[in-house]
């Protein structure tokens, strides 16, 4: 029998109002493990649930609340769904003949992130793991599914990979960006905690043309840092620091 470390959970995830637990998308709310920011470097056995009733609650609440606020109902353009349906029946198009399988491109991306951002990291192979999923970026534009939409695996995989992705991406860049260890988060080049990161997160953003941007004002000096944008394909992701009570003073151009 095999036996082999997987993933059994995702400490980080979308950065949601504690309050309301929306999200910074307006309408867009988050509960749970996909909402990030409220176990720290490690969640505590039993505490799952416990997330998911007391942030559940508010983000109904908080919907609600929005919802009851708006001066009409939202109205969706008619391009924004012409456009979501032409990129999720791409994969069935001539577009993407001789494109991929995408259970081959699942698999080269779950391949990439167990041996170069698995249990214990390093500089060089997240490096490399950030490589390959640029590489990977392309491919899963092109992959090509056959048959019909009713209950396809392989379609559903391909509308996935996505996804599978940008969580790919936003852990491996946060990963090397945190040079210490803590909680699930194991470096072998910086192999014990360091007191002045317990007060850093660190966030991803999509923001298009190339921008830098810092994070809180006011969190004290040096608490945020713009970082260097790294191009997925789709929008320019920004990683920047922001400072949970105390600042981190760094040098150097790389967030």
């Amino acid at each position: 029998m095999e036996v082999g470390p997987t993933c059994h959970y995702v400490m980080g995830g979308v950065e949601v109002d504690p309050d309301t637990a929306m999200s910074k998308v307006p309408g867009l709310f988050a509960a749970g493990e996909v909402a990030g920011g409220m176990h720290g470097s490690n969640r505590l056995g039993g505490n799952s649930l416990s997330d998911l009733l007391v942030f559940g609650r508010r983000a109904g609440l908080g919907a609600a609340e929005y919802v009851d606020g708006l001066a009409g109902r939202p109205a969706v353009r008619e391009d924004d769904l012409q456009a979501a349906q032409d990129r999720a029946l791409l994969p069935f198009s001539t577009a993407t003949e001789g494109g991929e399988n995408p259970f081959v491109v699942q698999l080269e991306l779950q391949k990439t992130m167990h041996e170069f951002v698995g249990i214990i990291r390093k500089a060089d192979e997240m490096e490399m793991a950030l490589k390959k999923l640029e590489d990977i970026a392309t491919r899963t534009r092109t992959v090509s599914v056959t048959g019909h939409r009713e209950f396809n695996p392989g379609w559903h995989l391909a509308l996935d990979l996505r996804n599978m992705l940008l969580v790919s991406l936003c852990v491996a860049k946060a990963a090397l960006e945190r040079q210490e260890s803590r909680g699930g988060h194991t470096r072998d080049d910086f192999p014990v905690m360091d007191s002045d990161w317990r007060h850093v997160l660190l966030v991803l953003s999509a923001l298009g043309g190339g921008q830098r941007r810092a994070g809180a004002p006011g969190a004290g000096r040096d608490a945020a840092r713009a970082a260097r944008p790294v191009r997925d394909g789709r929008a320019e992701e920004v990683l920047h620091r922001r400072g949970t009570g105390r600042a981190r003073a760094d040098q150097g151009e790389k967030a």
